[in-house]
C-alpha cells in the first residue's frame, strides 16, 4: 500500500501531520506531503487511514 497527497487539493489544515509525523511532513507554506517513498507498513497503515480520513479537503490516497 502506498499513501500519497494531492498537493493542489491540500490547503495546509496540518491534521496529516498532526496525526501521522512519522508518515506526513509539511512544506514552508504549510501544506502536507508524504515522507519519503509512501509505502505503508502494517504499523503505519492505521495512522495514514486515520489521517485521510481526517483530511478536509480530502487531498490523501491510499493505494492499496
Amino acid at each position: 500500500m502506498k499513501v500519497s497527497i494531492d498537493a493542489d487539493r491540500c490547503q495546509g489544515h496540518g491534521r496529516c501531520f498532526n496525526m501521522a509525523p512519522d508518515i506526513f511532513g509539511f512544506d514552508d507554506l504549510g501544506n502536507g506531503y508524504v515522507l519519503g517513498d509512501g509505502v505503508l507498513t502494517s504499523e503505519t497503515l492505521d495512522r495514514a487511514r486515520l489521517a485521510q480520513a481526517n483530511c478536509p479537503e480530502h487531498a490523501i490516497a491510499i493505494e492499496e
